[in-house]
């Protein structure tokens, strides 16, 4: 029995995605994912940069792009990730029996919270639970929280990961927003939420702004330094909302930095993709870690 045309859409487009990890898939030209070289149908191999066609980071990393879209695949896997810790906090909250009205808007059970690996010093220090700097950026204290987080993300991610290709977009918001919560924990701070790393991203392209000349990026820069100012006057006049501004900090000054490091363009030989495509699967080894850490601690005691 066939299958309806979307559905075979859709596992064609599956089958190609992970087929395209091991050199596998329908059998054409292709172009490498190493150097962008356009290479023979049968070869293992890129005759410019020696990439392995088959199996690899650069073939991974291609099928990967492919299942999650192609134009904004890390955006988009960082956003699944938060909606689907937010589902987590929701079961957890609802399981407390803390979960009623609309609660769900700015308030979540603050144990399902710890658990599921929120920014806690004396548990990072103490207990060397360092994943926590990682889990935490994908925790939300509520609705609205995830909600303006997201919105935010989905603007200016797509938009930093077309500038520095997706596997060093990865590497640098992993590694914003892991600083933005060693400032904040180092701060004694109980935290959790996106927006540090989110705030990285806007100095990645304050950076960006003070690099390339024209009046239109420094209309941007004004833009984006006016919105930074409003973010931390409303941290310090709203302070009932637990605004984290050490946070926000952090992970601007972390976006800035890296920003002024790293080149504002995409790899654009086998080296350098070599070398982009290392550092966002060390990230993303990082991230899986850390999550089985955050499940390995679920049901530990909680501290006093």
């Amino acid at each position: 029995m066939a299958l309806p045309y979307r559905w075979q859409y859709r596992v064609d487009r599956w089958k190609q995605a992970f087929g395209g990890m091991f050199g596998g898939g329908e059998k054409r030209p292709q172009l490498c994912p190493g150097c962008g070289a356009l290479v023979g149908i049968h070869a293992t191999r890129c005759h410019e940069c020696g990439t392995n066609l088959r199996f690899g980071l650069a073939a991974w990393s291609k099928g990967l792009a492919e299942f999650f879209g192609g134009h904004a695949p890390v955006t988009v896997a960082i956003l699944i990730l938060n909606i689907v810790f937010f589902a987590a906090e929701l079961m957890g909250t609802i399981q407390s029996g803390q979960f009623g009205g609309l609660s769900i808007l700015w308030g979540m059970n603050g144990e399902t919270l710890f658990r599921l690996g929120a920014c806690y010093p004396p548990s990072i220090y103490q207990g060397h639970e360092w994943y926590r700097l990682i889990t935490a950026m994908f925790l939300h204290g509520g609705l609205i929280h995830i909600g303006f987080n997201m919105m935010v993300f989905l603007d200016l991610g797509p938009i930093v990961e077309e500038v520095y290709g997706s596997a060093r977009y990865l590497f640098l918001y992993v590694v914003m927003g892991v600083f933005s919560f060693v400032v904040s924990s180092l701060a004694g701070h109980f935290s959790l939420g996106a927006s540090g790393a989110i705030l990285g991203l806007v100095g990645l392209l304050i950076a960006i702004t003070t690099r390339r000349g024209g009046a239109y990026m420094r209309e941007l820069r004004s833009r984006l330094i006016s919105w930074v100012v409003t973010i931390f006057a409303m941290g310090l006049l709203f302070s009932g909302m637990r605004t984290d501004n050490w946070a926000h900090a952090g992970g601007l000054l972390a976006g800035f930095l890296l920003g002024k490091v790293f080149a504002d363009r995409r790899p654009f030989n086998g080296p350098e993709m070599t070398r982009a495509y290392g550092l966002g699967w060390l990230a993303g080894a990082v991230l899986l870690v850390s999550f089985v850490f955050m499940v390995l601690h679920y049901r530990d005691p909680l501290p006093m």
